[in-house]
């Protein structure tokens, strides 16, 4: 298991003959009042088939959740492929106008990156191999969340499994949580559903004093803010909840506790080979990013009872040796996009899944990001145009960054702005044709 400060740790429990199921680390460091919100995970050996039967309402097996409903009549994107599509989002990114400190979060400068300095060729020194191609972003920013909801309905992706980092009032967690919600907020807006990934984690990281209590509390904020929104994922009637682990909520007692501040149990999954710490509270896993793309096989092959929801990614190319965050634990090669092609291949010919995450949308610090970048460009979404059978190409994404690119140059000019919404509109709506015509006048 990685549990490096600020980042997301990848392992699957294909090691639990080699480790015997131990939570192995690799730990890096943060300076003082700095996040710890990172993910890891670890093999923990042979599972019981949790969830099985668990979720009332639920149907038995490893059925997808389901998009809630229609979104009103926003239409979704037509696609030949049938699985569902999701996206792993990271809320973490501030710049200094968004951070309320005046500096750059510290997801763009780890421990030794300043993003104030240039590093050539018109780029800032950021935290990453990689670099976006709007350049460093603050997750908040309605411009840029938009843009990003556009860039996923266009390339076919069905909706958001946002990394929420729960309710303490620490570190960064507060933040995070307003960026989230300022994604959800848009989210139905163009047609897309959006469920959670809870970090148990941040319960040690956060210094709750007592676990199953901080994790009651992040609970109820999910029954009182999420679960009940319209286009909230579904597995069967019960809301879809993902755990990054679990790393601190281990035991089926646990889960008992937290949920029992919920009308409704959760159809909770937890990362690949981790199932039995739920328990008869889970109703199955997810697979990750680990070391080699054979992992993704093995956990396709298996014979399982619960929900299996399969992986897409990139690569794993990260950044904290060089971030001054600990050392990068190994490295899957991109090749430049036939990686995600080939883990995106696997899961849509999995009989066992019929729901695949994206791991992830924007981690640049590990370097699974699949959102435009100057070194890929359009290349993952293109692929996922390409193998979803979706009717629509590179020229409505470029489409996309020029709404965004009007939006930063017109400012708060009320007419102008007043016409980009109306072209927003018309790409939420797939009329394309119709943006194009307002953006190409502006």
């Amino acid at each position: 298991m990685l549990v490096t400060a600020c980042s997301r740790g990848s392992s699957d429990g294909a090691d639990q003959e080699e480790d015997g199921g131990s939570r192995n680390s690799v730990a890096g460091t943060a300076s003082a009042g700095q996040s710890t919100s990172g993910n890891g995970q670890g093999g923990s050996g042979a599972m019981s088939a949790a969830g099985s039967g668990a979720l009332a309402g639920s149907p038995a097996g490893g059925s997808a959740p389901q998009g809630a409903g229609n979104n009103g009549d926003v239409p979704r994107v037509t696609k030949t492929q049938s699985k569902k599509i999701y996206a792993h989002v990271m809320p973490w990114f501030e710049t200094p106008q968004s951070s309320g400190t005046g500096q750059w979060g510290i997801h763009w400068t780890m421990a030794n990156k300043d993003p104030d300095q240039q590093d050539g060729a018109d780029r800032r020194q950021v935290a990453s191999h990689y670099y976006p191609l709007i350049g460093p972003y603050a997750s908040g920013d309605a411009d840029v969340v938009e843009y990003q909801l556009l860039l996923m309905k266009y390339a076919g992706i069905d909706g958001v499994l946002i990394d929420w980092p729960g309710t303490l009032q620490r570190l960064d967690y507060p933040k995070n949580v307003k960026n989230s919600e300022a994604m959800i907020e848009r989210t139905a807006d163009f047609g897309l559903g959006f469920a959670v990934v809870y970090e148990d984690q941040n319960i040690k990281h956060g210094e709750a004093p007592d676990a199953r209590v901080a994790g009651r509390n992040d609970m109820s904020y999910l029954r009182d803010h999420y679960f009940s929104e319209p286009n909230y994922l579904k597995h069967g009637d019960a809301p879809l909840l993902l755990v990054f682990g679990p790393q601190v909520l281990q035991s089926p007692d646990d889960w008992g506790d937290l949920f029992s501040v919920l009308p409704q149990r959760p159809a909770l999954l937890t990362l690949w080979y981790e199932a039995k710490e739920a328990g008869q509270f889970g109703a199955g896993e997810y697979a990750w990013v680990y070391k080699d793309n054979g992992h993704l096989d093995s956990f396709y092959a298996r014979q399982f009872s619960g929900v299996q929801m399969g992986s897409a990614y990139p690569g794993f190319r990260a950044f904290y040796s060089e971030g001054g965050w600990g050392t990068n634990p190994f490295e899957i090669a991109h090749e430049d996009t036939a990686t995600f092609a080939s883990t995106l291949e696997k899961g849509l010919a999995a009989g066992a899944v019929d729901s695949i995450q994206l791991a992830t949308w924007n981690d640049y610090g590990e370097g699974t990001m699949i959102e435009p970048t100057r070194e890929f460009k359009y290349g993952f979404l293109s692929i996922l145009q390409q193998k979803l059978g979706v009717s629509y190409g590179l020229p409505e994404l470029e489409l996309v960054a020029k709404l965004l690119e009007l939006r930063k140059r017109v400012g708060e000019d009320s007419t102008k702005r007043a016409q980009l919404d109306l072209a927003s509109s018309h790409l939420a709506y797939l009329r394309p044709a119709d943006a194009k015509t307002i953006l190409d006048a502006l």
